[in-house]
């Protein structure tokens, strides 16, 4: 398994919080499509959030990554022009293989 954190924190990342909070059955549904979904986690930190995507592969969460930015653009464009929203790129992503998976 491979896993992916993205972690989103100045302007804008509280309210995209909210609208993924408010959406998030709409959004689970989308984040599920990913090839080889295991997993997916979304954490309210104090300065934004943190999501956790596990996949069966990298291939997996490469996706997710781009599924994740693409929902973001078109449903959190109200957000202003922060930069979270103006470039997603800026949300700290690590990545790696999982070694264990308790659920």
């Amino acid at each position: 398994m491979h896993a992916v954190v993205r972690s989103y924190s100045g302007a804008g990342a509280q309210e995209l919080m909210d609208v993924l909070e408010k959406r998030k059955a709409e959004f689970e549904s989308v984040i599920r499509t990913v090839t080889g979904f295991v997993a997916y986690s979304l954490i309210r930190t104090n300065d934004g959030g943190t999501t956790v995507t596990v996949c069966q592969d990298k291939v997996g969460t490469d996706e997710s990554i781009k599924v994740a930015r693409n929902w973001v653009r078109e449903n959190a464009s109200d957000l202003g022009s922060g930069p979270l929203v103006a470039n997603l790129s800026l949300a700290a992503i690590s990545e790696g293989p999982v070694i264990i998976h308790a659920s």
